[in-house]
């Protein structure tokens, strides 16, 4: 898997970002029937003044978030709760998926409310990323099921607890 970590924010190499997305971006792709090998992902780790102006450019929200995302290609389902779209390689063999940034010092506190490893927190949104990469979303009700569903058994299958509370 070819993936390009570009890291502005120090706190993430401590955290040892480009190991744990060399893990758990493989393990998306594969879960979702993909070969990471042809796979290509771009990442940006920042810091939350960053985040918040490519909030604000992106989504008229100035103010920072955990993730974002910029997939490749628009892949949703068009029937509520159906998977979307399996992305296909290019000419080349490649697929893009695209564009993911994140945020070091909202991941930092939201992991510290939630009581959890940032470790777990940040690879729950790499997971979540990924799959909005792949085209799953969560604005409708059957849409968040499906893409809860996947990222609880990704995070169960690596000893993390449901990060959505329920059984």
């Amino acid at each position: 898997m070819d993936i390009d970590i570009e890291i502005e924010a120090p706190a993430w190499e401590a955290l040892g970002l480009p190991a744990l997305v060399a893990h758990v971006a493989p393990l998306v792709l594969r879960d979702r029937g993909l070969d990471p090998d042809i796979c290509t992902l771009s990442i940006l780790a920042c810091d939350d003044a960053r985040i918040a102006e490519l909030n604000a450019d992106f989504r008229a929200k100035p103010q920072a978030t955990n993730v974002l995302s910029w997939p490749a290609q628009e892949r949703g389902a068009d029937q509520p709760g159906a998977e979307p779209d399996r992305p296909a390689a290019d000419v080349f063999g490649e697929i893009a998926l695209g564009d993911v940034a994140i945020a070091y010092e909202t991941c930092q506190r939201e992991a510290a409310d939630q009581g959890k490893p940032i470790e777990n927190h940040v690879t729950h949104l790499i997971i979540h990323a990924i799959l909005h990469l792949l085209g799953y979303d969560h604005i409708r009700e059957q849409d968040a099921q499906l893409m809860e569903q996947i990222e609880v058994r990704l995070l169960e299958n690596e000893g993390i607890v449901n990060p959505y509370g329920q059984d």
